[in-house]
């Protein structure tokens, strides 16, 4: 809550708690896998809350989180992240997390099942993309992708660097 120092005229000499302008910023990106759009097609994109330690909610706000080669795997109804590193906090002591411990994913009961079969059925995969806060609770992206093969990948890298191509082509056009 926020002071008010200037009261409206009809309260004379009475303060005034007015509550602070929320920001409109985004959910703050706190770690992101990168190679994820390069090595699969990302189809469908889920979010999900994590299951952490303190420690491991303090190293991750800290930006010190890997997602570069997790995977997430559904087992008896429920949802498990694999190889996410988050490395032990300096603080901690004795009472420090595992850097590769895996994490529970929470998800609602449809969308476990649905992803379960959609696992099963057509060969795809979960991949997480990115680890974010959102209303002060880490959140993980994870993604129902199909792996590319090496065509797809060079396509991927000649579509960019048109792309990019293009825009500094667009560029020096303007400049003129």
């Amino acid at each position: 809550w926020k002071l008010q120092e200037n009261p409206p005229p009809c309260l004379p000499g009475i303060v005034v708690a007015m509550p602070k302008p929320k920001s409109r910023s985004g959910p703050s990106i706190l770690a992101r896998n990168r190679q994820a759009a390069h090595y699969y097609h990302l189809l469908e994109r889920f979010e999900a809350g994590i299951e952490l330690t303190g420690t491991e909610v303090k190293t991750i706000r800290e930006g010190k989180a890997s997602l570069r080669e997790s995977y997430a795997v559904i087992k008896n109804d429920e949802a498990w992240l694999y190889n996410c590193h988050v490395t032990p906090y300096p603080a901690a002591g004795r009472f420090n997390h595992e850097a590769l411990r895996v994490k529970k994913l929470l998800l609602h009961k449809t969308e476990i099942r649905r992803l379960f079969g959609k696992t099963r059925e057509k060969g795809l995969t979960l991949i997480p993309t990115q680890l974010y806060l959102k209303k002060n609770l880490v959140k993980c992206e994870i993604a129902l992708a199909k792996g590319k093969n090496v065509r797809d990948k060079r396509e991927t890298l000649r579509r960019k660097t048109i792309d990019r191509e293009a825009e500094q082509a667009m560029r020096e056009h303007q400049r003129r």
